[in-house]
């Protein structure tokens, strides 16, 4: 199966969400409650996936998915229910015929709830499954940092589609890293980025747009002949992955430069293109389980554009066990040349082996 149709629908929704992500983005009142486990989350995260979700139901609406958000704090909270409606029912693509073709505007503030609730899936090993993450690091979404808009398809198990919004990083794929990259950081011209990949048929990136997709452009993971140039990037929040741990790591392979912290799944994206080098996220609570949402695209693009992805012990991240990856335990990217000597420096710092 070519999976083109699901490439275009998720591309299309991604890039639709970010319009309201970028205008919720330069807002300073960011309409932010806090969650059950204290993480917070935004109007701009209900909104985005409450779009991207009704694109969905009307490409693929039999099709189960996992939504990081779900509505019942808003059903309770009409102000706030109002604040996102008001946003959500003026986004549309600058191109009315492919706003059209993708199910056009969410009907009422109603259906929009209803829609968010979709995203109630338990995941799993069987059937077509959505993982979304409508603002995957909104930490940094509210600092002025990184943050993607993140979409996968998984089928029986295996990521088939993955796409990737990163409203605030480069669209020239040439760009390195640099330190400051994580912070105080927008959407000005020459940012947002959106990538993309099917399984088995490589990796791409292309320019956000308001309207139709741009071209894209092949990308691969850039050769690392030595491993003590490489570059590695880290999450910012340090109870995201062990910052300390990570040194120890760098100090061990060799590695001058320093890590460039961002948040989100744009650490995945920026590898896949040669921006950096390796994305090292490790365990902080041996209780702690990953969710699917926050790795199943970054996933596939960095292997589609040349890279390995595996937890500390060398286990590829499975996606078949539900909402988390509840069989991995953090995770190491880098390019398939250098992989097995990164998570050897892991193993020896963690006392894995």
């Amino acid at each position: 199966m070519s999976y083109a149709r699901e490439l275009e629908a998720a591309e299309l929704a991604v890039q639709r969400a970010t319009i309201l992500t970028k205008k919720v983005f330069h807002e300073k009142a960011k309409g932010t409650v806090s969650k059950d486990d204290k993480s917070p989350v935004t109007i701009g995260d209900f909104g985005a996936q409450a779009l991207i979700i009704h694109i969905l139901r009307h490409y693929f609406p039999k099709d189960e998915i996992v939504g990081e958000e779900e509505a019942s704090s808003l059903r309770n909270k009409t102000e706030l229910s109002n604040q996102i409606w008001n946003l959500v029912k003026d986004v549309k693509l600058d191109d009315p015929t492919i706003d059209h073709s993708i199910g056009g505007s969410i009907p009422s503030e109603n259906a929009m709830l209803d829609v968010i609730d979709l995203g109630r899936s338990a995941g799993g090993a069987q059937g077509r499954i959505w993982a979304l993450d409508p603002i995957d690091g909104t930490k940094g979404f509210l600092r002025g940092g990184q943050y993607a808009v993140c979409l996968a398809l998984i089928v029986d198990g295996s990521v088939k589609v993955g796409v990737l919004g990163c409203p605030n990083l480069p669209v020239d794929d040439s760009v390195p890293l640099t330190e400051d990259m994580g912070a105080d950081q927008g959407d000005s011209e020459g940012k947002g980025v959106l990538f993309s990949a099917i399984e088995g048929q490589g990796a791409t990136s292309r320019p956000l747009s308001r309207a139709a997709l741009q071209p894209s452009t092949p990308i691969t993971m850039r050769p690392v002949p030595d491993i003590t140039q490489a570059s590695f990037c880290e999450s910012v929040e340090a109870g995201h992955s062990s910052q300390g741990d990570n040194a120890a790591i760098a100090k061990k392979l060799g590695l001058t430069a320093k890590p460039v912290r961002m948040d989100s799944q744009a650490k995945y994206g920026s590898i896949a293109r040669g921006a950096g080098d390796v994305y090292l996220r490790l365990p902080v609570r041996k209780d702690y389980q990953e969710k699917i949402w926050d790795h199943a695209a970054g996933d596939l693009i960095v292997r589609e554009a040349g890279g390995q992805v595996t937890d500390i012990h060398g286990k590829r991240l499975d996606f078949s066990k539900g909402r988390t990856l509840k069989d991995n335990k953090g995770v190491v990217a880098a390019p398939k040349a250098i992989h097995a000597q990164v998570l050897s420096a892991v193993q020896d710092v963690l006392r894995l082996k």
